[in-house]
């Protein structure tokens, strides 16, 4: 029998999902209230600060969820750049099944709050930096130097972010395709 979600994670998630499809300003606590079905009182007695409380706590469970699909998609393989293509083509499939992905849209939060909302792009820059240390852990484990595999890290996780956009507009995979395709001359020694 599957446990009972407390209020809060249901007003959580479906804060996240809403956030994850119109981003930040696109949503509002009414809306939040009427997809969670919570009493606007238990909306504010758990997120006492109210809509950014409930966006940075998101962006955490959105980052928790990404974090396992990711060591799961880089332990399949027991070769750096067939890991880390299998990767990029998980993601460009989902991209082909939904038109849409469910759990990379922290570049919708990050950029339109980054500027204004403090503790959002903190909680934004966290996610990114958690992601890039695993890919950049993945790299020194095939004998990449710590400050290579940094940067790989980094570029891997903005070519991705970078194509993530490319596939949404698009409504296909393909731009995370063509990185995946790329992947070897990046990744050479």
């Amino acid at each position: 029998m599957k446990k009972k979600e407390s209020t809060k994670d249901v007003i959580l998630e479906s804060a996240s999902n809403l956030f994850k499809l119109q981003g930040y300003h696109g949503t509002g606590v009414s809306q939040i209230i009427e997809k969670s079905g919570a009493p606007k009182g238990s909306l504010y007695y758990h997120f006492p600060k109210g809509k950014e409380e409930i966006a940075t706590e998101a962006v955490n469970l959105m980052k928790h969820h990404v974090v396992g699909l990711v060591l799961k998609d880089l332990s399949t393989k027991d070769n750096l750049v067939e890991a880390f293509q299998y990767h990029v083509n998980r993601l460009a499939s989902l991209f082909d099944k939904n038109g849409i992905m469910d759990c990379l849209h922290m570049g919708v939060i990050a950029s339109e709050t980054a500027m204004t909302h403090e503790s959002i792009r903190i909680a934004c820059d966290a996610a990114y930096k958690d992601w890039q240390s695993l890919y950049a852990n993945k790299l020194e484990e095939f004998g990449f130097e710590s400050e290579k595999a940094k940067e790989l890290s980094i570029t891997i996780n903005a070519m991705i972010e970078g194509a993530c956009i490319l596939s949404m507009t698009s409504k296909s995979g393909y731009p995370l395709r063509c990185i995946a395709r790329q992947l070897p001359m990046l990744l050479a020694k």
